[in-house]
């Protein structure tokens, strides 16, 4: 049976995202040493990004899958936005060691405090962008799979295994592809802990180093807001 998830996880899970950058290696001579130095590559020079993201949950025993889709922004120093339009829409927003998820039909939000778990945080961050390969590898047991076509573009696909024995009783294994032309994330694959259930992200129209205003990441809601500090 599999440690619970609370509310919290499953909304810090739709802001995983990942990032890497050009460098010499040519298509087909890939090893893993040669995608970790494109992770250091991009540590020097990576700001902001911005990208269409599209969140499937798939619950394999009953079969169901559930899409939310909308537009990510991200800053160097790990504030994240998400502004969820469809099915149903949502903001989400991480300011520092707290996390709001913002409802507009029922103009209520709820905040998390993140530094009640810091572990499960810091590995998360590690797939976010800038991340140095030191820093991942230390997080990580890393597998190079391979070259995989993903629709028409050519990609490298990694396997990451948590370390953390609190990581892993949440997240089995993630399942990264990188775009061999841009060297950005294209799709990653996250595989449940005690169950066969995943979720997958997939990114598109991205933009790195774009111009995005740092009032994005500042927790403003509508007047009369209610505010809620879920347990958990």
């Amino acid at each position: 049976m599999h440690s619970p998830k609370g509310k919290w996880f499953a909304v810090l899970c739709l802001l995983l995202c990942a990032s890497v950058a050009r460098a010499g290696v040519g298509p087909g001579s890939w090893t893993l040493r040669a995608v970790l130095h494109q992770l250091d590559y991009e540590a020097r020079t990576f700001r902001t990004l911005s990208a269409q993201v599209e969140r499937t949950k798939v619950t394999v025993v009953v079969n169901d899958r559930s899409t939310e889709s909308g537009m990510m922004y991200v800053l160097r120093d790990g504030k994240m936005r998400l502004n969820l339009l469809k099915p149903d829409p949502r903001t989400i927003l991480r300011d520092g060691s707290h996390l709001y998820v913002f409802n507009p039909l029922i103009r209520q939000v709820d905040e998390y405090d993140l530094a009640k778990h810091r572990e499960l945080v810091d590995q998360f961050l590690l797939l976010g962008f800038g991340t140095p390969a030191k820093a991942l590898e230390k997080a990580y047991h890393i597998s190079f799979i391979g070259e995989e076509q993903l629709d028409d573009r050519k990609t490298v696909l990694l396997e990451l295994t948590p370390k953390s024995k609190q990581m892993r009783n949440q997240i089995a294994k993630i399942q990264l592809w990188l775009d061999e032309s841009s060297w950005l994330p294209v799709k990653q694959k996250f595989l449940e802990a005690g169950t066969q259930d995943y979720f997958v992200i997939r990114y598109a129209n991205i933009v790195r180093n774009a111009r995005i205003s740092s009032a994005l990441f500042k927790p403003r809601w509508p007047k009369g807001t209610r505010k809620i500090k879920p347990e958990g």
